[in-house]
């Protein structure tokens, strides 16, 4: 198996060095997005090329000491009660939710301000003003 080392210490000097680099101002937001979508990248390629390869179908070669029908299923399932590629999928799914929802919401916010623009115009004048305290 090859050595992971390398691209975690890698991975790990970048993280540091965008935390060092984020701050309030909006520069840092976009190299931590930036960071956030090579990562999500990052797992989905790992998972489609190495990930099917390695743990493909891991039920083939499983043998059961009977002759029952079913024993080899129940016998893996008791083995491995999640395959690896189905949890890093499910990973990936919860790691992703969140930022899809926002994508959703902002994508809401976004077709209602155009429409807003094209019925009503580019400006339209608000019923409340807010006041910044300071």
């Amino acid at each position: 198996m090859a050595d992971w080392s390398l691209l975690g210490n890698f991975l790990e000097e970048v993280w540091l060095t965008i935390l060092f680099i984020s701050s309030p101002s909006s520069v840092g937001l976009v190299w931590l997005q930036v960071w956030l979508t090579i990562l999500f990248i990052f797992r989905i390629l790992v998972l489609g090329t190495a990930a099917e390869s390695s743990w493909g179908d891991e039920q083939e070669d499983f043998t059961c000491d009977t002759e029952q029908p079913g024993c080899e299923n129940v016998c893996y399932d008791r083995a491995f009660p999640i395959a690896h590629i189905r949890y890093w999928v499910l990973q990936i799914v919860f790691v992703s939710t969140p930022s899809l929802i926002y994508m959703g919401h902002a994508m809401h916010i976004v077709v209602f301000l155009c429409l807003q623009y094209f019925m009503y115009g580019i400006f339209l004048h608000p019923l409340y003003v807010c006041q910044v305290l300071q």
